[in-house]
């Protein structure tokens, strides 16, 4: 007897209540999301909770210590540290987030096109990944960046261009494990075409692992934006960006040491925050993991 829509829908019910519980035995993972949900709480209200202007300059006040009224000090500039590491951390969503909505679509496209079709398309679409793969990513992104011109936004397509090739030989290798399965022939008989069978049955099925890679990823964009901004390369002074704000504290490290180690903090902490998240991730998305 045929599985009824309700039977459907309370087993997919029950798997995910079994992935959440997986989720939550794993403490490290549930930290990292906590962290990032404090992160998306902080940008969200950096108006309510930074108590200073990131941008406005007090020059009686430079290279304060931390105290009552300036938690993390206060820069050579002197900004609120505490403010600015605020404000960072809604540049720092910004850019994860436009990244991700850029490259992953492009990756598992590209990806799945090139599984499904195969031929002289996946020859070509692969090389072209191997190409964007055999150069460092943070080279890669400060050569685009070069020639795009310095800026947040120019930062963001640059890191964007440099991110979609590991999506795409994730996608590419999912779609040929599962190309010549017995529902994607079925799918194929009834007449449907390629543009379909990819959009509606191969790329959904090739979700658990990207969304299990890119937030894996999301520490190393992070990462590529901070070296954007360290290099001068990515947000502007006086924009408080975290990468930006550890360079201007480099040359302060020894007899000001606040100054470059509240955003490189930040930095780690979220990045970790995000390595996190996506382990537990994949034990609870990935099939193959042993629960």
């Amino acid at each position: 007897m045929a599985d009824t829509p309700m039977s459907a829908f309370q087993a997919r019910a029950g798997r995910a209540y079994l992935g959440l519980l997986a989720f939550m035995k794993n403490r490290l993972a549930v930290l990292g999301l906590m962290i990032i949900a404090a992160l998306v709480v902080i940008a969200v209200f950096a108006p309510v909770i930074a108590a200073y202007d990131p941008v406005e300059p007090n020059i009686a006040n430079r290279l304060a210590p931390l105290s009552l009224t300036h938690y993390f000090g206060t820069d050579e500039m002197g900004r609120d540290i505490f403010s600015r590491v605020i404000w960072g951390a809604r540049l720092t969503l910004y850019v994860i987030g436009l990244v991700g909505v850029i490259a992953a679509p492009v990756g598992i496209l590209v990806g799945t096109v090139a599984g499904y079709l195969g031929g002289i398309i996946d020859t070509v679409l692969m090389r072209v990944t191997d190409i964007f793969l055999a150069f460092p990513k943070l080279i890669l992104a400060l050569a685009f960046v070069s020639a795009l011109g310095p800026g947040i936004e120019n930062a963001i397509i640059a890191i964007s261009i440099t991110s979609w090739p590991p999506y795409a030989r994730i996608a590419r290798a999912e779609t040929l494990t599962i190309r010549n399965a017995d529902f994607i022939k079925a799918v194929r008989l009834q007449g449907a075409s390629a543009f379909r069978i990819i959009i509606g049955h191969i790329m959904p099925l090739c979700l658990p692992s990207l969304i299990i890679r890119v937030t894996l990823d999301m520490a190393g964009i992070i990462l590529t934006a901070a070296g954007l901004g360290f290099l001068g390369m990515g947000a502007q002074p006086p924009t408080p960006e975290w990468g930006a704000m550890t360079a201007g504290g480099r040359t302060y490290i020894i007899d000001h040491w606040w100054v470059i180690t509240m955003p490189g903090a930040a930095i780690f902490i979220v990045s970790l925050a995000f390595n996190l998240l996506g382990d537990g991730l994949r034990d609870v998305l990935d099939p193959r993991s042993d629960r």
